[in-house]
């Protein structure tokens, strides 16, 4: 039953996540964050992310302690994300102020503190 409850909600946060990481591209995220390479390098990064968030999907879904150990890093993304996107927009910055890109940040926000909480009974 625990297994159920947290295969549903990696999923829901890696899809809010990649979500995000769409939504990243439109704000040009590379720029926010210095990153090198610009859109290439952004590219890379999120085809090696969503590569592992879907492996992890896998290895929750077996019920394998791996896989936890997966929902405990995916939600732990989740709420840095939330966390250091709050603090750019606290800083003025003007990117992901439109209500959809604060929905999913707050979305994501939720979720990983459910996913995180499930985790650790799981762990027990």
């Amino acid at each position: 039953m625990l297994i159920d409850i947290l295969i549903w909600l990696y999923l829901v946060n890696a899809l809010l996540l990649i979500n995000h990481e769409i939504d990243s591209a439109f704000w040009k995220e590379w720029n926010l964050f210095g990153m090198k390479g610009g859109m290439n390098g952004f590219l890379v990064f999120n085809f090696v992310a969503i590569f592992i968030f879907l492996y992890g999907f896998l290895e929750v879904a077996k019920g394998s302690f791996i896989g936890i150990i997966f929902s405990f890093i995916l939600a732990l993304t989740g709420i840095f994300t939330f966390g250091i996107h709050s603090y750019f927009l606290a800083k003025g910055r003007g990117e992901f102020k439109v209500p959809f890109s604060i929905f999913i940040l707050i979305s994501t926000l939720v979720v990983s503190i459910a996913e995180l909480i499930v985790s650790l009974f799981a762990v027990m």
